[in-house]
């Protein structure tokens, strides 16, 4: 009998939880616990929310007087992230969205010739100008990945995020 009591009251309780969760229309972003390293250690999507994934975005030419191909048209990994970054930040104003709506990042760098590894350094001398700071706090939850080449082999860094878009 207090089972069959207990059931509906359960149902309730749950449904009320769901609906005051649901009805939520802020991100929720959870920073890293006693760190101020600048990226998330998890993100909460409102349901009302549409998720808008942005495809690899890889660098621009930086140096028109390099050689046609040359690594040295691109940059280092520091000026490929940031020439990467700024292309995503174009590429969202143009769908009204801005680097504070992005809440993942995949980040893959390249070794640069020569190096045993990735100048992970670099890409966040190029990240922390876009991320983190007083005109645009917000952080994403982020990975960064070395790989051992892109499509272009002058090309040490492509990213891919993904943005929220709140309910209208």
């Amino acid at each position: 009998m207090i089972h069959k009591m207990l059931s509906p009251l359960a149902a309730a309780l749950t449904l009320s939880a769901a609906g005051a969760f649901a009805q939520s229309s802020e991100v929720v972003r959870h920073g890293l616990p006693d760190s101020d390293f600048p990226i998330l250690q998890a993100v909460e999507i409102p349901a009302d929310a549409t998720l808008v994934y942005l495809s690899g975005t890889v660098p621009e030419v930086i140096d028109d007087s390099a050689e046609s191909g040359s690594p040295e048209q691109f940059g280092d990994t520091a000026a490929q992230s940031e020439s990467v970054l700024a292309a995503i930040k174009r590429k969202l104003a143009a769908i009204d969205l801005d680097m504070g709506d992005v809440v993942k990042m995949q980040a893959y760098l390249v070794a640069p010739e020569g190096e045993d590894a990735m100048d992970f350094q670099g890409f966040m001398d190029g990240y922390t100008q876009f991320f983190g700071t007083e005109d645009q706090p917000d952080l994403p939850t982020r990975s960064v990945f070395e790989v051992a080449g892109l499509a272009n082999p002058s090309w040490l860094v492509e990213i891919e995020v993904v943005a929220v878009r709140l309910g209208q």
